[in-house]
């Protein structure tokens, strides 16, 4: 398998763990972030928590197997953006280390205000991340402050509040929403009485704000200046950032869906997710309200990695150091033998993954946290 190819197809695994974790993990972070919202007593809250108990650390993998595949295919990248996005990974990692401890110590006490205070724990630790995965896409649009020396060594010249730019809170709201909307429909799927009903209610005013916000987010990026390849990129060669010349162009983020039209079922598989995840809320629809708002996870993702492609981190100090697929990854070897070794365990992850959905089906009540109140959490 030549060079090339394997680069497009580590392009495209990474998109795959990616919609993977967010898929999977989504729910947990918008059920967490929904906690404060739909659950109106202390007995609801545990059933919203018991709908993700069993399932939440193993959604993890998803997120670490991506870390480790970014860190071994695209090792420039994984350097210059845990470089650049330092200080905001680090308050990320922090939300979520209040998630196994909420879970674990939140219902070892019946006193309310120590339960009070987990169930903010746990709503601070579904709504930060979610806020700051989608900054963290908006910035890769407007450009990283990243550049690279004649010795390829990288320099850094953000900082924290450098990544809150206008386009970028937008598309963290983008996510926020989208990942609430996915954990409503969890919610619908997994439980009964009046926390069913409100996650319906929630899961309609989301999913159109989802559509809506995401539609705005398409208007703003064809208006952006996007990053193009000067000339022809040997594809085949070996990864250096500094051999090719690159040019800001108007609307640039938008050219290839003109060049690849059938790219365009991204976008409208993110709108349409949405808004049918809205009317299936309303119509109690629940298992296809799940899917469908899977689906539009997937859209939006698909839609960040085609608008950008074949780029993966512009840097808007020294356009020319910009990250693409064809310069920022690893050795061939290297990605041939992770080749084989993905194709070997993913399939473990998500057989394993489909197998403890399988087991933990059905629907949670009240009824059956009060009988169980020192089984669960």
């Amino acid at each position: 398998m030549d060079y090339e190819t394997l680069r497009v197809i580590w392009w495209v695994l990474i998109g795959v763990l990616l919609i993977g974790f967010a898929v999977t993990d989504g729910f947990d972070l918008g059920v967490g972030a929904l906690l404060r919202i739909i659950g109106k007593t202390d007995d609801e809250r545990r059933v919203m928590i018991n709908t993700i108990g069993p399932h939440w650390d193993g959604n993890q993998v998803w997120f670490i197997t991506a870390g480790g595949a970014l860190f071994a295919a695209w090792p420039l990248i994984y350097a210059a953006s845990f470089s650049g996005f330092y200080f905001a990974m680090l308050i990320v990692l922090a939300a979520l280390w209040l998630r196994p401890v909420g879970f674990d110590y939140r219902s070892k006490l019946e006193n309310p205000r120590w339960r009070n205070a987990w169930d903010w724990a746990l709503f601070v630790g579904g709504l930060v991340p979610s806020l700051l995965f989608g900054v963290a896409f908006g910035n890769l649009f407007l450009g990283v402050p990243f550049s690279y020396d004649e010795m390829l060594r990288p320099s850094y010249d953000g900082g924290l509040f450098g990544l809150l730019r206008p386009f970028a809170l937008l598309a963290g709201l983008v996510s926020v929403s989208m990942l609430l909307m996915h954990g409503a429909s969890w919610l619908q799927l997994k439980t009964d009485g009046f926390i069913r009903a409100r996650a319906q209610r929630v899961g309609v005013v989301l999913g159109v704000a989802t559509a809506v916000l995401f539609g705005l987010a398409g208007i703003w990026v064809a208006q952006l200046n996007g990053y193009q390849l000067l000339g022809s990129i040997d594809t085949n060669g070996p990864s250096n950032p500094l051999n090719k010349s690159v040019e800001l162009v108007a609307g640039g983020w938008v050219k290839n869906y003109s060049l690849y039209s059938w790219m365009l079922a991204a976008p409208a598989l993110g709108l349409l997710g949405a808004l049918a995840c809205a009317w299936f809320s309303a119509k109690a629809r629940a298992g296809w309200a799940f899917v469908s708002s899977s689906l539009a996870i997937a859209g939006v993702i698909l839609t960040a990695g085609f608008s950008m492609f074949p780029f993966l981190m512009p840097s808007n100090v020294q356009i020319n150091s910009s990250l693409t697929l064809w310069d920022a990854t690893s050795s061939h070897t290297t990605l041939m033998i992770m080749f084989v070794v993905a194709c070997i365990f993913v399939p473990l992850i998500l057989a394993y993954t489909l197998w403890g959905y399988w087991v933990m089906r059905g629907r949670l009540n009240e009824k059956a946290i009060v009988a169980n109140s020192h089984q669960l959490y």
